[in-house]
């Protein structure tokens, strides 16, 4: 196996964001099967453009360098901002690709699910009937794979290279392998017995893409090539090869402060981050992707709704991989993703009314990404 993480979104009446300006915006043309189609409605009821056109205004400043936003359902827009590079001042691109960050754990959760459908997984089996010998003797009741999904295993967070950004500069060019992190994590013991608490953290999707490729018998990401991006028609997602630290293709640089210095990160072995972390996207196949979910043609409808369910634990917010929020009286189902120098978001209304994807470089995006999400994705539900 080759080698192979969250800034969450923000809770309470806030949510996603993104970050765009350039040249651009207005009315999105006529778009390809699988994303969510334009719709003319009168501006009471699509986003609020002008917000959005506002946030976009003034980049890069001192945090931002790029940003891409799309909004789609009833009255979509998109808006590009920025420069791809700080360097040259060239614009920022609209099809660039970026590190998806946690919203990959979307895309694993979607797998599990599709193989819970065939027949292959149960939902309420224990891991260990799929990963015999996962487990020391320490967890006299192992999670299952809904416990998994559901961010509510108690396992511990395994090995990783550093906790903030600065820490994790000097090794990012190593490679921590899934293995390695999982065996790690459950040499611990458990932090609670399963189902007794939601806990969102890494380790569970680093088992489930264990999982995965115990069930198959085949790779993680070509199993997410070959039953996710092909079918859907997601020419521009991938995962790097290995521990191959270049985003490939059009894409922008990435930069954070290192040192008190802006240091220029793009170049990066996510590796560790795998099938927690490791996509690399845009935010067009990322729009294909959460429309087609929502529209069953991902998972199956029964499983979707078990997807869009949150667990009854008290303070839980996520249902599989995906959170939970009311926002204006509007329920959302969101995701975000970080990665140094780069901020994700994907969300949408259950009923496809409004769909918003964006991508952000920033220093700030391992940060609290509370203001951006304010800043770029609320406008466009705020009506």
């Amino acid at each position: 196996m080759n080698a192979r993480s969250h800034v969450r979104i923000a809770v309470a009446s806030v949510l996603l964001a993104g970050l765009a300006l350039g040249p651009a915006a207005g009315a999105a043309a006529a778009q390809p099967v699988g994303t969510a189609p334009a719709v003319a409605v009168p501006d009471s009821e699509g986003p609020d453009v002008a917000a959005l056109e506002k946030a976009l205004t003034g980049l890069p400043d001192g945090d931002i360098s790029a940003a891409l936003v799309r909004v789609g359902g009833k009255g979509s827009w998109k808006g590009t901002a920025g420069v791809r590079d700080l360097r040259t001042g060239a614009p920022a691109l609209e099809n660039a690709r970026f590190r998806a960050g946690s919203t990959t754990k979307v895309v694993t959760a979607a797998l599990v699910l599709q193989l819970v459908a065939e027949g292959r997984v149960e939902l309420d089996a224990p891991v260990t009937r799929y990963l015999p010998g996962l487990l020391p003797d320490s967890f006299s009741e192992p999670p299952t794979v809904r416990h998994l999904l559901t961010y509510t295993s108690g396992l511990r967070p395994g090995a990783n290279l550093g906790s903030t950004t600065e820490e994790m500069y000097p090794h990012r060019f190593r490679t921590l392998s899934p293995e390695r992190v999982v065996a790690t994590a459950v040499a611990k013991g458990p932090a609670f017995a399963p189902g007794e608490r939601q806990a969102y953290q890494n380790i569970d999707y680093t088992v489930l893409g264990l999982l995965i490729e115990k069930v198959t018998g085949d790779r993680y990401e070509h199993r997410a090539e070959a039953r996710i991006f092909r079918p859907l028609g997601m020419r521009h997602t991938s995962f790097p090869i290995g521990p191959d630290p270049r985003v490939h293709g059009p894409h922008h640089r990435a930069y954070t402060d290192i040192g008190g210095r802006t240091t220029d990160v793009t170049e990066w072995n996510m590796s560790d981050r795998w099938a927690v972390g490791n996509m690399i996207s845009t935010t067009a196949d990322l729009e294909r992707f959460l429309v087609a979910l929502f529209r069953g043609r991902v998972v199956p409808q029964p499983l979707l709704d078990q997807m869009l369910t949150v667990p009854d634990v008290e303070g839980a917010t996520y249902g599989m991989a995906l959170e939970r929020f009311v926002h204006n009286g509007t329920e959302i189902w969101g995701k975000t993703g970080s990665r140094p120098g780069y901020h994700t978001v994907l969300a949408a209304t259950r009923n496809l009314s409004r769909t918003v994807v964006y991508s952000v470089n920033a220093k700030s995006a391992r940060e609290d990404g509370f203001p951006l999400i304010a800043r770029f994705a609320l406008p466009a539900f705020n009506r």
